[in-house]
């Protein structure tokens, strides 16, 4: 299935770029809407992909199923706001995804991972509500050993005030700092608005972007809507003022040291590198996920494509 893209002409002077995430039904009345990468940015700093899963309910013995895939290259954070997805991965790790949590797993040199509904929450049915990023690695953290970090809500940094409350998920901002281990310079913080209040986006970090879930927020007057991914130009503060109750994601980051190449679920910085994982899981080579016996073959699809 083709991913459609809707082309957006607003205008901003700190507006660099517009993104309006392309959605798709994956069945069972499951959406996902892809953000990143875009024909029209391929990356923010690190981030090298970016979906949104619902908002949506399943009904009774219905459920999410994703199969064991692989990943290269790459971390992988899955960001819940309703629901829960049940985490198994080739390192061994049974990890449930609950709201606020923060699950940082880093594939390096290969990693296997399922992403399902646990049979007793399937049994009740119930909401997902959520976003999947990767962050792409630094080439010299490219091959490192694979990992999954596990942090609870309570255990990440909270700033609230004002009608603002920002969850930080990963990275620096507003001088707090997540306990989340990266291998790059990033943020990602996870911010609700009250009707009428607003924020100040810092300039310290050189790409940034704002991704809306939820609410309109309005910057110098004009409107913006959720699906949108706004992505702003360096160099200066940005002010964000909540036109309804709303919610978005702010990320970005340092620009990655050099151009990426994504195949599937694999990202490099070297083509080569790309066959020969195509050919391991093809082969079967890498670990298995404990508990499962499904996998999901390696596409036919063109030659890999280079961000940016």
């Amino acid at each position: 299935m083709s991913w459609d893209e809707t082309i957006e002409t607003r205008q901003h002077p700190e507006l660099e770029t517009l993104i309006v995430g392309r959605t798709r039904d994956l069945g069972d009345g499951f959406e996902v809407r892809r953000v990143l990468p875009s024909a029209r940015r391929r990356m923010v700093g690190p981030f090298i992909f970016l979906d949104q899963m619902g908002p949506t309910v399943f009904s009774a013995g219905q459920g999410l199923d994703v199969r064991p895939h692989p990943h290269i290259g790459l971390a992988t954070v899955t960001y819940l706001f309703d629901g829960e997805i049940l985490h198994r991965d080739s390192l061994g790790v049974v990890q449930p995804i609950r709201p606020g949590e923060v699950n940082w797993m880093t594939a390096g040199q290969g990693i296997v991972h399922s992403e399902r509904t646990a049979p007793e929450t399937r049994a009740a049915g119930g909401p997902v509500f959520g976003l999947q990023a990767w962050v792409a690695l630094p080439k010299k953290h490219e091959e490192t050993r694979p990992t999954f970090v596990h942090h609870a809500a309570d255990t990440m940094p909270f700033l609230e005030g004002d009608g603002v409350r920002m969850h930080l998920i990963a990275g620096a901002l507003y001088g707090k700092r997540s306990p989340v281990q990266t291998l790059s310079d990033l943020f990602y913080a996870d911010t609700a608005l009250e009707e009428g209040a607003g924020l100040v986006l810092p300039a310290e970090h050189e790409e940034r972007a704002l991704y809306l879930t939820e609410g309109t927020v309005e910057i110098d007057g004009i409107e913006f809507n959720p699906g949108e991914l706004l992505v702003f130009r360096p160099g200066s503060e940005i002010g964000i003022q909540a036109s309804t109750k709303a919610r978005m994601m702010l990320l970005g980051g340092e620009p990655m040291d050099g151009p990426r190449y994504i195949f599937w679920n694999f990202v490099s910085s070297s083509k080569e590198r790309l066959e020969e994982a195509k050919a391991d899981w093809k082969a079967g080579r890498f670990a298995r996920v404990p508990q499962e016996t499904e996998f999901i073959p390696l596409p036919e699809e063109p030659a890999p494509v280079r961000y940016p």
